[in-house]
């Protein structure tokens, strides 16, 4: 309860504080996608889902996204994957430095695959994108983060500990003409105090769009937990729904 709490308080001042911001017209988008994968043979069957959602809210000032992913996998009677991931961030722009804002961001995660009971991340920083037009995004960002967190190490140890993250992400974002899209978002967080551990994020989607509302997307997603030395690499493939207004 105290996780979902501090979560809730840190949210409900990133809201605050962006609606502060955000005195001009604003533009809404809207994405969800689904995708996954079946396999079914005389010996067994397995199966993968992975759905996700976006809504953000975008002004001249800035931008708030509230984003969810949920992944869920079975193998025979095994269960592989239960892992949910939900985050609030907000980015504030700077007139007088053109592609360069301000971030902020609170990060809930849950995983079976990567054995985490519960994990909190809050923190900010900077980015600067380093390339910017409609058609081709190159963003890179650094800030610290705070994490408090509840592993499994086995089915009877837990590790639960608070540290600080040095955050690292470069993300980008290519459209040609105006029907594959290829976009990602990477991610290495290291503790500030302790060498070993480390976390390592890959997203990476290419969608060709069937209406301007709809794409076929196939989706990689990479994560590597080096404090309970678990990893997880998944390869799906499904559609996508956007919309603007």
């Amino acid at each position: 309860m105290t996780t979902i709490r501090l979560l809730l308080i840190f949210c409900l001042g990133i809201c605050t504080s962006a609606r502060a911001q955000f005195s001009d017209s604003a533009h809404y988008y809207f994405n969800y996608n689904s995708t996954g994968s079946i396999n079914k043979t005389n010996d067994g069957s397995s199966y993968l889902l992975n759905n996700g959602f976006k809504f953000s809210v975008k002004k001249k000032t800035g931008v708030l996204n509230l984003n969810n992913n949920w992944i869920y996998g079975r193998s025979q009677t095994d269960l592989t994957n239960n892992d949910y991931n939900a985050s609030l961030d907000f980015d504030l722009y700077q007139k007088k430095i053109p592609h360069f804002y301000y971030w902020g961001l609170a990060n809930y995660t849950t995983s079976v695959s990567l054995k985490i009971n519960n994990q909190l991340q809050t923190g900010a920083g900077a980015a600067y994108s380093l390339y910017d037009k409609p058609n081709a995004y190159l963003n890179i960002s650094e800030g610290l983060l705070f994490e408090t967190s509840n592993l499994f190490l086995n089915d009877t140890t837990h590790d639960i500990y608070h540290t600080f993250r040095n955050s690292l992400r470069v993300q980008f974002r290519f459209v040609v003409k105006n029907i594959f899209v290829i976009d990602g978002s990477n991610f290495l967080q290291n503790s500030l105090s302790r060498g070993s551990d480390y976390i390592v994020r890959s997203n990476l989607n290419l969608s060709v769009k069937l209406q301007k509302w709809l794409s076929f997307t196939t989706a990689f997603n990479y994560n590597k937990f080096n404090r309970t030395s678990r990893e997880n690499l998944l390869l799906s493939y499904g559609l996508s729904f956007e919309k603007y207004f």
